[in-house]
């Protein structure tokens, strides 16, 4: 069945990430001195929901073997003529398709900077003024299957506030809202505020669940919302509805590490996907919650590319045990040997634990690089990954043998393999090392690559056909 695109609506931010090692502190003054290893540049606020939301409804398609009919998504906000606003055009590519409202005045660039991946300072600067939407911007939300209000306060949703009202009377609208922005339009099918927010909009004492469930319902009936979903972080997200004193909590699955800058926008993100594919809110929210956790767990909206502004890669994902590229950085500070491999562990199996375990023996750390979920099934067809990529990670992370688990979004971790620049690349099964696209990467730092051997008939196939045939005896014998 046809649907109408996703059309994310809201403030596009241009984010950057100045990453490096902090040793020592300043002469002049206790500040740390960051040593810049590279600096990366990304769409932020409603770019990164339109970007995840993109790559949220491709996966989708995927595992439904019907990429055709998972929503396009289309960005409806303000840009300018300024550098930032050019290079925030960049970073979305043709992920995207981008609709403008003129905005006068700069965009707003949210610049962190992280020592050993962990944030030290974040400087904020620019700022503009939406100007009159074009008949663009009508066209693209009458013909919208669902709405994303991404709402950075800056003024994005107030000035579409009109044809927002007339969406949401046709379509599930999904409001990510901003203490400094306005309310969601009535007939909001879900807003999304944390529980920061939510404590901003609806200042009342306390912070137990049962004071998020009675902001969560007096904000749905202020609003006139059918449902808001107040996110907990790490304890999950607890949906609402005006009048009821019986909130769903949805817990969210454990992650260890990680970095949760722009998990609100992947949490709405996933939400509306989920709605524009037909889900309840209920089943929205549980999606969410999931997609949200295993953004976190793989680096956050570290690991979405974006534009390069030098040679030296930064980091594009982290992991649920640590950090793989700090902990690279820290083996090879002390003349260690850093240890990397990968593949799609889709049915972890005995071939896999034994040829980690040899891995790990090798160095003074194992990361294992792991294909995310679109590039798995990608690489293995229609009815792939079996296990998604959250599961997997953390399935790996608890062997004793491996480290660091980071996934990546290509087709090989060559890329990925830049970053992480380890001393040895190890590869299972019966490969000629010199034609891997891993080799070549590895001998322009002076890597190796070695190839050792799997167990004999252990394969994540052979266990799949096997489940199959047994589950088709099975059937028979009724």
């Amino acid at each position: 069945m046809s649907r109408g695109p996703l059309v994310v609506v809201g403030d596009l931010l241009l984010d950057e990430d100045i990453e490096g090692e902090a040793g020592r502190l300043a002469p002049d003054a206790p500040v740390p001195v960051v040593d810049v290893a590279g600096v990366w540049r990304r769409a932020g606020g409603a770019g990164l929901a339109a970007v995840l939301a993109a790559r949220l409804g491709s996966r989708s398609g995927a595992r439904r073997g019907d990429r055709r009919n998972a929503p396009d998504v289309v960005l409806v906000t303000a840009l300018g003529s300024d550098e930032a606003s050019a290079a925030a055009r960049r970073c979305l590519g043709d992920r995207v398709r981008l609709v403008t409202v003129p905005l006068d005045g700069t965009l707003p660039v949210k610049t962190r900077v992280l020592a050993g991946g962990r944030p030290v300072v974040r400087l904020d600067r620019g700022g503009g003024t939406p100007g009159r939407p074009g008949t663009e911007v009508a066209r693209a939300l009458e013909s919208a299957g669902a709405v994303l209000v991404s709402d950075y306060g800056r003024g994005t949703a107030d000035a579409l506030r009109e044809w927002l009202a007339a969406a949401a009377r046709r379509v599930p609208v999904v409001w990510d809202p901003h203490p400094r922005g306005g309310p969601p339009v009535a007939g909001t099918r879900l807003a999304t505020p944390n529980a920061k927010e939510a404590a901003a909009l609806s200042p009342r004492p306390g912070s137990s669940l049962r004071s998020h469930a009675e902001r969560g319902a007096e904000l749905a009936e202020r609003w006139g919302a059918t449902h808001v979903v107040i996110t907990l972080g790490a304890a999950g997200a607890l949906l609402t509805r005006a009048g009821s004193t019986a909130p769903l909590l949805v817990p969210a699955p454990a992650v260890s590490g990680g970095d949760p800058c722009g998990a609100g926008d992947c949490f709405a993100a996933a939400a509306a996907m989920a709605l524009a594919e037909g889900a309840l809110p209920e089943e929205a929210v549980e999606r969410a919650v999931s997609e949200a956790a295993a953004f976190v767990g793989a680096g956050g909206a570290s690991a979405v590319s974006g534009a390069r502004q030098d040679a030296t890669p930064p980091t594009p994902g982290r992991e649920p045990a640590q950090d793989a590229f700090a902990l690279a950085r820290r083996v090879r500070a002390r003349g260690g040997t850093v240890v990397a491999t990968g593949g799609c562990f889709d049915l972890l199996h005995a071939g896999h634990v034994g040829l980690l375990e040899r891995a790990g023996r090798i160095g003074d750390c194992l990361i294992v690089c792991v294909n995310s979920d679109a590039s798995l099934a990608r690489l293995k067809g229609p009815g792939r990954p079996l296990t998604p990529l959250a599961d997997r990670m953390r399935v790996l992370a608890a062997l004793g043998s491996v480290d660091a688990v980071v996934a990546f979004d290509e087709d090989t971790p060559e890329r990925l393999l830049e970053a992480l620049r380890p001393d040895v690349w190890v590869k299972g099964g019966d490969y000629s090392p010199d034609g891997l696209p891993e080799t070549r990467a590895l001998r322009r730092w002076g890597g190796q690559t070695v190839v050792l051997p799997y167990l004999d008939g252990r394969s994540t196939t052979l266990l799949a056909d096997r489940a199959a045939r047994a589950a088709a005896a099975g059937r028979s014998d009724r």
